[in-house]
């Protein structure tokens, strides 16, 4: 399996997550509350050597893909993308995609970053099945992962606690012949 590859789009480029992406904004993302309000971070303070400590975990794992998402022309590093969980028994992966530079949203680039990945994941890598999941108040996300192909396949009920209370996660998935139609 490939570990690292550059994916190349129209906008973007899908790069390795580095050390060196840890002194930008990337730890500031995860600091904010907007940026954060349907996933798991903003729990505690995210600091850059905590930052860093995951590159460096990621980077060393067998299971996990984490890939930084730049801009191609202004050459800014605007968000993650990742497959983690990779199972090649099973060939199968659950995507995970954080756009945290707030000017980037809602332009498309999450879509042509999910495309990117999911054509790696399905083409190079041989995966049967790609999965992911989301907050049910996360409408974006789950028009995202509609956009890309995928299908609701259940509901995890008061699966994630955030904003004092608990809330449901939306499962979505796609397999590698529904993608290739």
């Amino acid at each position: 399996m490939k570990r690292h590859p550059f994916l190349i789009g129209s906008r973007i480029i899908l790069r390795p997550l580095t050390e060196a992406d840890c002194a930008g904004r990337y730890p500031q993302w995860l600091n904010d509350a907007e940026v954060c309000r349907h996933n798991g971070h903003h729990v505690v303070p995210y600091s850059a050597e905590a930052a860093r400590a995951y590159v460096r975990s990621v980077s060393r794992s067998p299971s996990d893909l984490v890939l930084a998402i730049v801009a191609k022309r202004a050459n800014r590093h605007i968000g993650n993308i990742a497959l983690q969980q990779i199972d090649m028994v099973n060939r199968s992966a659950e995507l995970a995609i954080l756009v945290g530079e707030k000017a980037y949203w809602g332009k498309g680039y999450a879509t042509e970053a999910c495309r990117l990945l999911l054509e790696h994941a399905f083409g190079t890598m041989n995966l049967h099945r790609v999965g992911c999941g989301t907050s049910q108040h996360h409408t974006a996300m789950q028009r995202l992962a509609e956009t890309v192909g995928m299908r609701p396949e259940g509901r995890r009920r008061r699966a994630l606690f955030k904003q004092h209370c608990y809330i449901d996660l939306i499962e979505y998935g796609v397999l590698q012949e529904e993608y290739r139609r």
